[in-house]
């Protein structure tokens, strides 16, 4: 058994609804939830969209392989209504930033360090994305990055420069 830690996210339709859901399929078909941070609302990275994201980061126990549960992820996203856009650029097609019902992204699994077309763990832009770490900070603060000069979550998230809007939603003002 590992622990994996994911973060989820979107921004259309009953966010928080979308968000209960995908914990309920992750508990079903990925593992055991073990730890799951605050809801946070976000701005759009990486594009312009009015609608601000609920994210939340969750830590599941899983005996699943890295691909498996990219695979199961997938599907879960697909049963929640994702759609993915592509855009071909060059010699491969490449994802666009764009608005989702669920985005379920793996940034760690262990201390295992993947780096496939498939798949790259940990995360390769967590570090960039306040929306990633404050809520890592507040499951996993002293958690180490096994590649970015070994720092933890909590001092990641003290360096990075991102300075979109991240909150603690609260339901009662949405």
């Amino acid at each position: 058994m590992e622990i994996s830690f994911l973060m989820l996210g979107g921004n259309i339709g009953d966010r928080m609804n979308y968000l209960s859901q995908c914990i309920e399929l992750l508990r079903c078909n990925v593992g055991r939830i073990v730890a799951m941070s605050s809801v946070y609302e976000s701005e759009p990275w990486g594009f312009n969209d009015p609608m601000w994201f609920l994210n939340q980061a969750v830590a599941v126990e899983t005996s699943l392989t890295p691909i498996i549960l990219l695979e199961k992820t997938k599907e879960i996203e697909k049963q929640l209504g994702r759609v993915r856009t592509y855009r071909s650029s060059g010699a491969s097609p490449s994802l666009e930033y764009e608005t989702r019902t669920i985005d379920i992204d793996i940034l760690f699994y262990g201390n295992i360090v993947i780096n496939t077309p498939e798949l790259i763990i940990p995360h390769p832009l967590m570090n960039e994305r306040m929306f990633v770490l404050k809520p890592m900070a507040e499951i996993a603060p002293y958690l180490v990055h096994p590649v970015i000069h070994h720092l933890t979550m909590n001092e990641l998230m003290l360096q990075c420069t991102d300075v979109k809007q991240v909150k603690i939603f609260n339901q009662n003002n949405c």
